[in-house]
């Protein structure tokens, strides 16, 4: 199976129905959490169209959309936000894939790093940016209010790390409620 990239519109009709479907899936995942303020963790989730650099989606062979993510401005940041691949195209690099994407568009852009956004039940997602090379950092505005938020960076640009101090490990992990591996 190939996988290929293409950037589309926010309102493709097949982005919208992935965010549609993620949307849902973080529904299962999330909606049995008391939620003290629904309108501030909305807000805070919220994309607006005219701040993104990009929207991709994964296509396969016959061009169906397999995946999404979407690039965004964050102040001077880079964000990656709404990454989301359909069930029957994980585990076959197409997250990754759009993750590769994702960084070029923001390297292009001048990003010296990018950041996410992702929350305490979703393992999986974890487990992928870490695999690639993302580390944890503190929750970044204007995720403080959504509290199950977990936030990574990938540096671009290693002169951009001098001068940081990255959390220790054990810190991480007291953070995302995780023992010590």
């Amino acid at each position: 199976m190939g996988v290929r990239i293409e950037q589309v519109d926010w309102d493709d009709e097949r982005a919208v129905e992935l965010r549609r479907q993620m949307d849902a899936e973080m529904l299962e995942r999330y909606g049995d959490r008391p939620n003290p303020d629904p309108d501030a963790v909305a807000r805070a989730l919220h994309v607006e169209a005219a701040d993104l650099a990009a929207t991709l989606l994964a296509l396969d062979d016959d061009g169906s959309a397999l995946g999404h993510v979407a690039v965004r401005r964050h102040g001077d940041e880079w964000e990656l936000k709404r990454l989301v691949v359909t069930g029957a195209a994980r585990g076959r690099g197409v997250a990754t894939a759009l993750v590769d994407a994702g960084l070029e568009v923001a390297r292009a852009g001048g990003a010296a790093r990018m950041i996410l956004q992702t929350g305490d039940r979703q393992p999986d997602a974890v487990a992928l940016y870490e695999k690639l090379g993302w580390t944890p950092i503190p929750i970044y505005p204007p995720y403080e209010v959504v509290p199950f938020s977990l936030c990574f960076e990938k540096v671009l640009r290693p002169e951009q790390e001098q001068g940081r101090s990255p959390r220790s490990s054990a810190e991480t992990q007291e953070r995302r409620g995780t023992p010590g591996r």
